[in-house]
Protein backbone atom coordinates (compact mmCIF):
# COMPACT_ATOMS: atom_id res chain seq x y z
CA UNK A 1 0.00 0.00 0.00
CA UNK A 2 2.77 2.46 0.91
CA UNK A 3 4.57 1.67 -2.33
CA UNK A 4 1.43 2.42 -4.33
CA UNK A 5 1.06 5.83 -2.71
CA UNK A 6 4.75 6.53 -3.25
CA UNK A 7 4.62 5.56 -6.91
CA UNK A 8 1.45 7.60 -7.37
CA UNK A 9 3.10 10.69 -5.91
CA UNK A 10 6.19 10.14 -8.05
CA UNK A 11 4.02 9.83 -11.16
CA UNK A 12 2.16 13.04 -10.33
CA UNK A 13 5.44 14.85 -9.73
CA UNK A 14 6.82 13.55 -13.01
CA UNK A 15 3.73 14.66 -14.92
CA UNK A 16 3.87 18.12 -13.35
CA UNK A 17 7.55 18.41 -14.26
CA UNK A 18 6.91 17.37 -17.85
CA UNK A 19 3.96 19.75 -18.11
CA UNK A 20 6.11 22.62 -16.86
CA UNK A 21 8.84 21.78 -19.34
CA UNK A 22 6.39 21.66 -22.24
CA UNK A 23 4.94 25.02 -21.19
CA UNK A 24 8.42 26.55 -21.05
CA UNK A 25 9.28 25.17 -24.50
CA UNK A 26 6.07 26.63 -25.95
CA UNK A 27 6.89 30.03 -24.47
CA UNK A 28 10.41 29.82 -25.89
CA UNK A 29 9.03 28.97 -29.34
CA UNK A 30 6.63 31.92 -29.19
CA UNK A 31 9.47 34.26 -28.23
CA UNK A 32 11.72 32.92 -30.98
CA UNK A 33 8.95 33.25 -33.59
CA UNK A 34 8.36 36.84 -32.52
CA UNK A 35 12.07 37.64 -32.84
CA UNK A 36 12.33 35.91 -36.22
CA UNK A 37 9.33 37.86 -37.49
CA UNK A 38 10.86 41.15 -36.33
CA UNK A 39 14.15 40.33 -38.02
CA UNK A 40 12.38 39.28 -41.21
CA UNK A 41 10.51 42.59 -41.32
CA UNK A 42 13.73 44.56 -40.84
CA UNK A 43 15.52 42.62 -43.56
CA UNK A 44 12.56 42.85 -45.90
CA UNK A 45 11.66 39.18 -46.21
CA UNK A 46 8.10 38.84 -47.51
CA UNK A 47 5.67 37.24 -45.09
CA UNK A 48 4.09 34.57 -47.27
CA UNK A 49 2.16 33.06 -44.36
CA UNK A 50 0.31 36.31 -43.67
CA UNK A 51 -0.42 36.68 -47.38
CA UNK A 52 -1.81 33.14 -47.47
CA UNK A 53 -3.90 33.77 -44.35
CA UNK A 54 -5.27 37.00 -45.82
CA UNK A 55 -6.19 35.07 -48.97
CA UNK A 56 -8.04 32.46 -46.95
CA UNK A 57 -9.87 35.17 -45.00
CA UNK A 58 -10.90 36.93 -48.21
CA UNK A 59 -12.33 33.62 -49.44
CA UNK A 60 -14.31 33.28 -46.22
CA UNK A 61 -12.21 30.33 -45.00
CA UNK A 62 -11.66 31.59 -41.45
CA UNK A 63 -11.34 28.12 -39.90
CA UNK A 64 -8.74 27.08 -42.48
CA UNK A 65 -6.82 30.30 -41.80
CA UNK A 66 -6.79 29.63 -38.06
CA UNK A 67 -5.74 26.02 -38.62
CA UNK A 68 -2.93 27.08 -40.97
CA UNK A 69 -1.66 29.65 -38.47
CA UNK A 70 -1.65 27.04 -35.71
CA UNK A 71 0.28 24.60 -37.90
CA UNK A 72 2.90 27.17 -38.87
CA UNK A 73 3.44 28.78 -35.47
CA UNK A 74 2.56 26.05 -33.00
CA UNK A 75 0.29 28.48 -31.15
CA UNK A 76 -2.90 27.40 -29.46
CA UNK A 77 -6.44 27.99 -30.62
CA UNK A 78 -6.92 31.18 -28.59
CA UNK A 79 -3.73 32.80 -29.89
CA UNK A 80 -4.53 31.79 -33.47
CA UNK A 81 -8.04 33.23 -33.20
CA UNK A 82 -6.67 36.48 -31.76
CA UNK A 83 -4.19 36.72 -34.64
CA UNK A 84 -7.00 36.03 -37.10
CA UNK A 85 -9.04 38.82 -35.52
CA UNK A 86 -6.09 41.21 -35.73
CA UNK A 87 -5.68 40.40 -39.44
CA UNK A 88 -9.36 41.15 -39.99
CA UNK A 89 -9.02 44.49 -38.18
CA UNK A 90 -5.93 45.38 -40.22
CA UNK A 91 -7.74 44.41 -43.41
CA UNK A 92 -10.67 46.70 -42.58
CA UNK A 93 -8.44 49.74 -42.01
Amino acid sequence: MNYTVGFGLMAIGLLLGISGSISQIRNDIKRINTNVNRIAKQVGVPDTVTDELNGLLLEGERIKAIKKYREVTGFGLVEAKEYDDSLKETELK
